[in-house]
């Protein structure tokens, strides 16, 4: 009977331990993230300038807003949590955009009125990727936490300007005129490991900082323009292949002036 009563006791005073490493807030909510949950980083910049300015007598502070880090330039920044002390992380951006100018200008054709128009046309696009994947790890069961870990990045950008005219080159006084104009690829590759903190202020929503240090490699190519050229009798379309510069860069260093402070939001 003794025996059974101390097992039992045993028992109770080890769930009670076990409980007691779930950290809760006072309505009993958990504080720190759990297996399954999500997280979302952003720039916690514009809120600390906001609370900043609250002091200093700044009569035109300006309400924060959500925004990107400045480490990843609108990219999307988020955790799955594994366990309470190990998340997979993800970095995404996906940025396709085109632009399009128009100017109107005089009709220089034969016979045309002298108020007639045409339009002269510029339209732009451009791409910009990002993609990175990596695993932290986290030490700490306060409010404070550790959290260290490795990932890995992939940036492909590149850029296309073409060049539309309402009137014929021969009608014009020049001899040539660019129709496009192509960036070359750009491409970069970063391996990094990092260490830093994360502070929860309230339940499941945390500022974070840290410092990386990487191993990059980025290269621009050369890049592609199409002219229209006149000799005085005929038009023809010429395309110069590497053209502009061509760059690349190698580096193994740290990969931060300062700790870049983000707001986590876990769910």
């Amino acid at each position: 009977m003794k025996k059974s009563v101390f097992l039992a006791a045993a028992f109770c005073i080890a769930g009670a331990t076990f409980a007691q490493d779930v950290l809760t807030s006072k309505k009993g909510m958990p504080i720190l993230p759990e297996a399954g949950d999500y997280s979302i980083g952003i720039d916690a910049t514009p809120f600390l300038n906001y609370a900043g300015n609250m002091f200093n007598g700044n009569v035109g502070n300006v309400s924060p807003s959500f925004s990107y880090g400045v480490d990843r330039p609108l990219a999307i920044y988020g955790k799955r949590f594994i366990d309470a002390n190990s998340a997979y992380r993800a970095t995404i951006r996906l940025g396709f955009g085109s632009s399009s100018i128009s100017n109107m200008v005089p009709d220089l054709s034969s016979g045309a009125a002298a108020d007639a128009m045409v339009e002269d046309k510029m339209d732009t696009s451009a791409m910009n990727i990002t993609l990175g994947l990596g695993k932290e790890w986290r030490r700490g069961n306060g409010r404070l936490q550790g959290v260290y870990g490795v990932e890995g990045l992939i940036n492909l950008k590149s850029r296309k300007i073409t060049n539309e005219y309402g009137n014929a080159i021969e009608t014009t006084s020049q001899t040539s005129r660019v129709l496009e104009t192509k960036n070359g690829l750009g491409f970069g590759l970063t391996a990094r490991g990092f260490v830093g903190v994360e502070y929860f202020i309230a339940p499941k929503m945390s500022l974070g900082a840290e410092y990386g240090y990487a191993l990059g490699f980025n290269v621009q190519g050369y890049g592609e323009f199409t002219d229209e050229v006149f000799d005085g009798t005929a038009s023809e379309e010429i395309t110069s292949e590497d053209t502009g510069i061509k760059t690349s860069d190698f580096g193994l260093d740290t990969d931060a002036s300062g700790f870049n402070i983000k707001f986590n939001f876990h769910f």
